[in-house]
C-alpha cells in the first residue's frame, strides 16, 4: 500500500518527547510490513526528519507552550479564536489549506490517509476526510482537557480548558466517525470515543524503539529513586505533584531523588535527597542510573512511555495504575500502589533490596518482542480493513445519530443485538 501519514510533527531520526517516540514506532511498524509512507507535516527545530519516510515538511514549528513566548501564545489564542479551533490546531494554520491539498494531490495515487492525534487533522479535516483515513489517538484528548480543567490554577487557565474540551470533543467525534479505522495506545481510549466507535478500534501496543539495544552495564546506582518526564506537559505535572506532595515526605531521609527533565517552575520541596535535574544528556542511560523507577501517572489517558521504557529495560518499579494503560502483562518486578503510603512502602523495600545487593533487574527482550508483534498484527489487521467495502463517512455519521442510536438500543434490548460497553459523549 501506499499510505500518506499526517502529524502536526513528523517522525525524526532520534525521538526524545512521549509523542515523538509513537510517531516514530508507528511508522517504523507500517514500512515493516513493507507498505511505502509518505509523511506531511511540520518539523520540530533542532530535529531531522526519519529517512526512512518521503517527508513533505510544512516548514519548521515550535509547538511547546513552555519554549515559546507571550507574544506566540497570544498569537495562536487569537488564531484559535478567530477560526473557531482549538488552540493544538491553530499552532497549524501556518499553513492554507490549498497547500495541503496540492502536496496530496502530488502524492497520488495513495490508497489511505493515516491521521495522526489530533492538532494536523483537526486544522485540515474537511481536506483529508475526502479520502479513506485511519485515525490515531494518541490520547483521548477531549478528556485530558477536562482534566486540565478541574486541575487548573486559576479562572482564565479554567475556562481556555474548557473551551479546548468542547471543540475537542467535536473534532474527535468527526475524525472518529469518519475513519475506517480507530488506533489508540490503551484499552480504555477504545471506548472513548463512544460505543458506536469502538467496533472500529484497536489497541496498538507500542514500544520506545524498533530494535533494542543490549542492557548497559550494571554499576552502582546514582540515584535510589529515578523519575524523567515533560513535565510542562498538564498530566504529568499532575503525577509529579502527587508524588513530590504526598509519597516524598513519606520516605526516609537518607534516600536519594532524582527528576531529570524540563521544569519551568520547580516546586519547592524539603527531603533533603531530592534533586531537579533539568534536561540529561541521555534518558536511558539515567533510568538505567536508578536503583528503582517510580511510575507516577495520576491522569490523562493514552499508553505511558516510560512505563514501556523502563519495562524494556527490565527495571524494578512500583507503578500507579494509570501508569499501567496499555501494558497487557505487567514485569514481576513491578509493584502496584495507587495509596500513597502504600506506594512509599513499596518504593522503600525495594530500594533496600537495592541497597542489599539485589538489584531485581530482569531482562526486557521478550516483553518488547511480545508488544512488537502485538503491534504489527493490529497494524495489518486495521489497514487490511481498508480493502473491504464500507460505508462512507457521511453514511457513518448518519448512522450514528441520536435517532439511529437510540433504534440500535431499543434493537438490543430486545435480544436482537449486543452493544459494546463504552463511554458515549
Amino acid at each position: 500500500m501506499h499510505l500518506v501519514l499526517v502529524s502536526s510533527l513528523v517522525p525524526v531520526e532520534n525521538p526524545s518527547s512521549g509523542f515523538d517516540i509513537a510517531n516514530r514506532i508507528l511508522l517504523d511498524g507500517l514500512c515493516a510490513l513493507g507498505h511505502r509512507v509518505s509523511v506531511i507535516g511540520y518539523l520540530q527545530p533542532g530535529q531531522a526528519a526519519a529517512a526512512e519516510s518521503e517527508t513533505s515538511l510544512l516548514g519548521e514549528l515550535e509547538v511547546a507552550n513552555a519554549k515559546v513566548g507571550v507574544a506566540t501564545k497570544l498569537r495562536w489564542l487569537a488564531t484559535a479564536i478567530l477560526n473557531r479551533t482549538t488552540l493544538s490546531s491553530a499552532k497549524m494554520l501556518k499553513t492554507p489549506a490549498e497547500h495541503i491539498e496540492m502536496l496530496l494531490q502530488g502524492l497520488q495515487p495513495f490508497d489511505a490517509i493515516i491521521l495522526n492525534s489530533v492538532q494536523l487533522p483537526g486544522a485540515f479535516s474537511a481536506v483529508f476526510q475526502k479520502h479513506p483515513t485511519i485515525y490515531v489517538a494518541h490520547n483521548v484528548e477531549a478528556d485530558s482537557a477536562l482534566e486540565n480543567a478541574a486541575s487548573a490554577s486559576g479562572l482564565l487557565e479554567r475556562l481556555l480548558f474548557k473551551r479546548e474540551a468542547t471543540l475537542l470533543e467535536r473534532v474527535e467525534r468527526q475524525l472518529t466517525r469518519g475513519a475506517a479505522a480507530v488506533w489508540t495506545f490503551a484499552e480504555a481510549d477504545r471506548f472513548g470515543f463512544g460505543y458506536a466507535v469502538s467496533d472500529r478500534a484497536a489497541v496498538l501496543p507500542l514500544v520506545t524503539r524498533w530494535e533494542l539495544p543490549e542492557n548497559g552495564v550494571a554499576r552502582l546506582p546514582e540515584h535510589d529513586l529515578a523519575l524523567i518526564g515533560t513535565w510542562s506537559w498538564k498530566p504529568n505535572r499532575i503525577g509529579l505533584d502527587w508524588f513530590l506532595s504526598k509519597v516524598v515526605p513519606l520516605l526516609p531521609a537518607d534516600m536519594s531523588i532524582g527528576i531529570a527533565g524540563q521544569m519551568p517552575d520547580a516546586p519547592a520541596v524539603s527531603h533533603p535527597g531530592l534533586r531537579f535535574l533539568g534536561r540529561v544528556p541521555d534518558a536511558r542511560a539515567f533510568v538505567e542510573a536508578g536503583a528503582v523507577i517510580p511510575l507516577i501517572s495520576r491522569g490523562g489517558t493514552g499508553v505511558q512511555l516510560k512505563t514501556i521504557e523502563t519495562f524494556e529495560l527490565g527495571m524494578p518499579s512500583v507503578a500507579t495504575r494509570a501508569s499501567l494503560r496499555g501494558i497487557g502483562e505487567i514485569p514481576a518486578n513491578c509493584s502496584v500502589a495507587d495509596d500513597p503510603a502504600e506506594f512509599a512502602r513499596l518504593l522503600t523495600e525495594k530500594v533496600a533490596l537495592v541497597r542489599a545487593g539485589d538489584r531485581q533487574r530482569i531482562t526486557g527482550a521478550t516483553f518488547h518482542r511480545a508488544q512488537k508483534a502485538r503491534l504489527l498484527g493490529t497494524l495489518e489487521q486495521g489497514l487490511a480493513g481498508l480493502a473491504k467495502p464500507t460505508s462512507t463517512p457521511a453514511q457513518r455519521f448518519a448512522a450514528e445519530t441520536p435517532f439511529a442510536m437510540e433504534k440500535k438500543a431499543r434493537t438490543a434490548s430486545h435480544g436482537f443485538a449486543v452493544l459494546e460497553g463504552g463511554k458515549s459523549r
